[in-house]
């Protein structure tokens, strides 16, 4: 019979060990050799020459590599990128080195571990929102967006009596919603922003007999402290915050007085980009270090792309496409796709039209690594999110 050859993947230690396992290798082997089979590149963007030869000659001498611009060598450019390429292994040897290296390559070291322990994920766990707790890295779960406005780029002034938006929070919830997410203020393009008092008056209504109604958290959709803080006086179970902290710089505060979950989303003026992905994450690491310095803990964070916002309808499909790269971060990871205008730019469909191409967004961002989405179409969502989820492997099935 002759030797069959093809190719397996391992994209953290977890999946390492499964497939060195199933060799036969015996458990202390597979632990041994777990670190030698996951490979990462890691990228530093903002290296000083000087920096950079030295890390490109720690990283050669523990058999990876470490890729610099030309003029680095001889320190005729500014500063570099450094892409990092080597094993866990490589990687565990290299640190160790670097963190007894000047020019600040010590701190650097930590900034990299923290980088490589976020890639390989986190374990499941169960988020307290107020009272109400939902289980987080499991399956993926589904917040329905509840919109009581006028303006809403999609469902705009169809949940504005605040009994329609009831009734239909507990039809999302009936289809399968984990989260409610209720919002007051339209943020698509050319909205017009509306102050606390108004966004108060149409939210609570609705809030005061949600919290009360149904058996899943509410999300107060706001970027200002002062609605998010009544709004969790009221029975909201935690917040969504699309300026990631940017905005009011009270919001950090009112979360961590409450012990309330936060979402954080990526959010900019205009579309110019040093290199995406590298600039949504630093805006999210730093809206992550906001909310720990006003006391939140890290479990009660939650990160977003956001899809949509500050962003071309070529670099939303980036962003969904690259969303593994968030998982760097160490916490769970929200997308919301849900009938974007980057859906009906390459459809050519109106708003209305667009839960296939979201069902596609959904499903994508689900094998990249998203815990939860963010939709109008609850009960179609949560299938493809199921299916997906399936497919991934995330969840048990006896069939």
């Amino acid at each position: 019979m002759a030797i069959r050859v093809y190719s397996v993947l391992a994209d953290n230690k977890k999946e390492a060990f499964r497939v060195i396992a199933s060799v036969g290798a015996d458990a202390d082997g597979c632990e041994w050799m777990t670190p030698k089979a996951v490979h990462r590149l890691v990228m530093l963007d903002g290296v000083q020459p000087k920096q950079a030869n030295i890390i490109k000659q720690e990283m050669l001498g523990k058999g990876g590599e470490a890729a610099v611009s030309r003029g680095a060598v001889d320190c005729s450019v500014p500063e570099t990128r450094v892409l990092l390429m080597g094993t866990l292994k490589q990687y565990e040897a290299f640190l160790a080195k670097l963190g007894c290296q000047p020019f600040g390559l010590a701190a650097l070291a930590g900034r990299i571990r923290a980088v490589l322990e976020g890639q390989e994920g986190f374990l499941p766990y169960t988020l307290d929102c107020c009272g109400k707790k939902i289980r987080i890295g499991e399956r993926t779960l589904v917040m329905g967006i509840l919109n009581v406005t006028p303006d809403s780029f999609s469902d705009g002034g169809e949940y504005f009596d605040y009994g329609t938006a009831v009734e239909k929070a507990r039809q999302m919830t009936a289809d399968g919603a984990d989260i409610i997410d209720l919002g007051g203020e339209s943020t698509r393009p050319g909205y017009t922003p509306v102050d606390a008092e108004e966004e108060l008056s149409r939210v609570m209504p609705v809030l005061k007999r949600l919290a009360n109604e149904i058996d899943v958290p509410v999300s107060i959709d706001t970027t200002k402290a002062e609605v998010a803080r009544q709004a969790l006086e009221e029975g909201a179970g935690m917040i969504n915050d699309q300026l990631g902290l940017h905005g009011d710089p009270a919001m950090a505060g009112v979360a961590a007085a409450y012990g309330a979950p936060l979402v954080l989303m990526h959010n900019q003026k205009g579309a110019v980009y040093r290199n995406l992905m590298g600039d949504i994450n630093e805006f999210l690491r730093e809206s992550i270090s906001m909310a720990l310095n006003a006391g939140l803990t890290r479990e009660m964070i939650i990160v977003d792309p956001g899809l949509g916002f500050g962003k071309t309808a070529l670099q939303n499909l980036e962003a969904l496409r690259r969303l593994k790269e968030l998982r760097c971060l160490g916490r769970p990871v929200l997308i919301g796709p849900s009938r974007k205008s980057t859906i009906g730019k390459v459809l050519n469909l109106p708003v209305e039209e667009r839960a296939e191409g979201t069902a596609a967004a959904v499903a994508v961002g689900v094998a990249n690594g998203a815990n939860i989405v963010r939709v109008h179409d609850v009960k179609e969502m949560a299938r493809v999110a199921r299916m997906t989820d399936a497919i991934m492997g995330r969840v048990k099935l006896e069939l």
